[in-house]
C-alpha cells in the first residue's frame, strides 16, 4: 500500500499506481474539490484506490482505520498550496485577483483568512507574519492592517501590504504580500501544527525498508520535516 497524504488532483497518484501496478494507493486530502478531482482522475484504476476526506492532524486515525495489521510500502507528502488552489479567486489564497478573505484548505472549518486579519490584536498579526512568512515588516504591515479594518478581499489587503513596506523593499524578492500570504495561509490552516503529527503518524505506520518522500517548499516545514524524520 502506499499513501499520497496530499492526494490533490491526483497527479502524484495517478503516476505511482502506473509505475508500481503491484501497489494499492491510499490517497487523503482535506480539501473535498481535490477528493472530487482525484477522484475522476484515479477512476481507471478502480478497487487499487481508496480515497478519504481528511486533515494532517487525523492522519494517525485514518491509518489505523485503513491499514487494520498492514504496513505503507512508502508514503509522499506534497506540502504547501496547490495549484487549483491559487486559481481559483473564490478560495482567496491568491493577491492576484479579488477573492474573499477565506484561504481554507477545509471550508468546514471554522477560522479563516478573515477572522485572522480582522479580528487577531495587532501584535499577534505580526506575531503570525513573523513567524510563519518570515516578515521583515511584520509590525508595520500588521498596524496598516488595523487601521484599515474591515478589510474585505485580497486585492485590499495585498494593497495594504504594498504600502507598509518601504519602497526600495517593494522592488526586491517578488511580490511584497507573498510572504503575508503564506503566512495567514500557514495559520488558518495550521499546517506546521498538522505535519507535526501526521508525519510520525507516517512514519511509524512505514514498513521497514519503506520509501517516504516529503517534497517542503519553504524552511519551516524544511525544519520540521528534518528534526522529525
Amino acid at each position: 500500500i502506499l499513501l499520497d497524504a496530499t492526494v490533490g488532483g491526483g497527479g502524484h497518484a495517478a503516476a505511482l499506481l502506473e509505475a508500481r501496478p503491484d501497489c494499492r494507493l491510499l490517497g487523503i486530502d482535506r480539501d473535498a474539490d481535490a477528493i472530487g478531482a482525484a477522484g475522476l482522475r484515479l477512476a481507471p484504476f478502480g478497487e487499487r484506490v481508496r480515497l478519504v476526506r481528511a486533515a494532517f492532524g487525523d492522519l494517525g486515525t485514518v491509518l489505523e482505520d485503513e491499514l487494520g495489521q498492514e504496513c505503507l510500502a512508502g508514503f509522499l507528502f506534497d506540502l504547501g498550496v496547490s495549484s487549483p488552489q491559487l486559481d481559483r479567486p473564490d478560495r482567496g489564497f491568491s493577491y492576484r485577483e479579488p477573492g474573499p478573505l477565506d484561504m481554507r484548505m477545509d471550508q468546514r472549518q471554522g477560522l479563516s483568512a478573515a477572522d485572522v486579519v480582522n479580528g487577531y490584536a495587532e501584535s499577534d498579526l505580526a506575531a503570525v507574519l513573523r513567524t510563519h512568512g518570515d516578515e521583515r515588516y511584520a509590525r508595520r504591515i500588521a498596524a496598516a492592517v488595523v487601521a484599515a479594518r474591515p478589510v474585505s478581499d485580497t486585492v485590499e489587503l495585498a494593497g495594504l501590504v504594498r504600502e507598509a513596506i518601504p519602497a526600495p523593499a517593494r522592488r526586491r524578492g517578488g511580490h511584497p504580500a507573498k510572504r503575508t500570504f503564506q503566512a495567514l495561509r500557514i495559520e488558518v490552516n495550521d499546517e506546521l501544527g498538522v505535519l507535526r503529527t501526521a508525519l510520525p503518524a507516517a512514519l511509524e505506520a512505514l514498513h521497514l525498508g519503506g520509501v517516504a518522500v516529503i517534497e517542503s517548499y519553504q524552511s519551516l516545514e524544511d525544519t520540521i520535516v528534518k528534526n522529525l524524520s
